[in-house]
């Protein structure tokens, strides 16, 4: 069994979680969320559904102002990768803030290492690069940088995946009421491969993944001008529930972008940095992006993100006015370059997929014990467990996604919520004997919501 060299998150699984309160959340925690609340508004899913109010966090545990110890299975969102407080990230940040905050986008020696470090990990000809402080910044510079390399306007992206939150970046997602007017001009979405619900299947009841590109062929020719510059996609679908492609649905769409001169940009912001075992989770797939973006995990919490251009295209960033006021900053470059000096040293790639193997058993054994578990998919540590009424009709079960959510979270584990769909993105710093400690919190929240609804 492979664990984790990272000894400073080292923790007994029979130590967590460690709850002191009668009730999650705390009395602490609600005085804290009334003051904050009359002030703040627009608070996530995650928040609603059990506002805790958090004081600290490390390695793979939370502490909230109350005094409960949590297990961590969300990262923050994704974001702290490598767990909570790494030493060497926090004591980079803390350097650099004592050294220099921001110089603009002049270059110093952090940025530079970064720069030669990004450009060595990564497996493509991706050789130019722009550093920048939000996800949604880096993808919309990324559509600007394909239109510039293209001279053509228009951008394809899928149902269901989601891209950020300004004009552009909104317009690549599913349309909300608080979407606005409507969808931008020229940025149009099409069915993605789903294996779990395909919507074209071959005689052997398989996705047939030709089908989905002979409509996006057809789509092209009769719903738009012809001027697509990009197709835009998530690797793994995070918002819709970590919804994974099958095997050769990049391969295959990278071949039809080719043939019609058409970019592939993938949207890493969530899946790099070791979150699927590997740097960029488009290696899984063995296919080269034409851009792609990365953020959350890059700083390991600390807000830094990136967009990288293939050679062929490089160029095409200095016509889009690229640089920002806080990208690339001193502090930035430091938690980005720290964070992958620590997946290196540490060996956390290979625990990731260690960790993967473990899920993908564990989930499966849940499955087959649990009927309104329709599917489970992993890949590294990045999962999802969809919840049904029927597996044969596959009716999405909201209400029990909801109730096994806050069950969980009362039982002092920290994780996301994706309404029928229950999301997990545990640090990649944690063993395998931690790990089993959450999947046994799940198992016993699925298990009681299951009765309680009648199953």
């Amino acid at each position: 069994m492979t664990t984790s060299r990272s000894d400073w998150a080292r923790i007994e699984p029979t130590e967590i979680p460690q709850l002191v309160t009668e009730t999650v959340p705390g009395p602490t925690s609600e005085q804290y969320n009334r003051r904050g609340m009359s002030h703040m508004v627009g608070y996530s899913s995650q928040v609603r559904l059990c506002p805790v109010v958090f004081a600290r966090g490390h390695g793979v545990t939370l502490t909230d102002v109350d005094g409960n110890v949590y297990l961590d299975f969300s990262s923050g969102i994704y974001v702290t990768t490598l767990g909570h407080c790494h030493p060497k990230v926090s004591e980079a940040v803390a350097e650099a803030a004592q050294t220099l905050m921001n110089c603009h986008d002049f270059n110093t020696p952090v940025k530079v290492e970064l720069l030669e470090k990004m450009a060595q990990i990564q497996p493509w000809n991706l050789t130019g690069i722009q550093l920048y402080d939000s996800g949604t910044t880096a993808v919309e510079a990324g559509l600007r940088v394909c239109r510039a390399a293209t001279g053509k306007s228009e951008f394809i992206s899928c149902f269901m995946d989601f891209h950020g939150k300004t004009g552009h970046a909104v317009s690549l997602g599913k349309m909300t009421p608080a979407s606005g007017a409507g969808r931008s001009q020229g940025f149009y979405m099409v069915p993605r491969p789903d294996p779990y619900r395909p919507l074209f299947t071959r005689e052997d009841g398989s996705i047939d993944t030709d089908a989905y590109l002979a409509l996006y062929d057809q789509f092209i020719e009769c719903a738009t001008t012809g001027e697509v510059a990009a197709f835009v996609l998530e690797p793994v679908q995070g918002w819709a529930g970590s919804v994974f492609p099958p095997e050769d649905f990049f391969p295959k769409l990278r071949q039809f972008c080719d043939e019609r001169d058409i970019l592939l940009m993938a949207d890493e912001v969530l899946t790099s940095m070791g979150r699927t075992g590997k740097y960029f989770c488009m290696e899984h797939y063995d296919t080269a992006p034409d851009v792609v973006t990365l953020g959350k995990g890059f700083g390991n919490g600390f807000p830094v993100t990136a967009m990288m251009v293939s050679e062929k295209y490089r160029d095409a960033i200095d016509a889009i006015s690229a640089s920002t006021s806080y990208g690339g900053n001193p502090m930035a470059c430091a938690a980005a370059l720290a964070s992958i000096q620590v997946i290196e040293e540490e060996g956390l790639l290979e625990n990731a997929l260690d960790l993967g193997e473990y899920f993908a058993d564990r989930m499966e054994t849940m499955k087959q014990a649990h009927p309104i578990i329709g599917d489970v998919r992993v890949k590294g540590c990045l999962a999802g467990v969809e919840l049904v009424k029927d597996r044969d009709t596959k009716e999405p079960f909201p209400e029990a996604g909801k109730l096994v959510y806050q069950r969980a979270f009362q039982k002092g584990l920290a994780w996301v919520p994706a309404g029928h769909i229950l999301r997990m993105s545990p640090p990649i710093v944690m063993d395998r004997a931690v790990a089993a400690r959450g999947m046994d919190i799940i198992e016993e929240a699925i298990a009681e919501v299951a009765i309680e609804l009648g199953y």
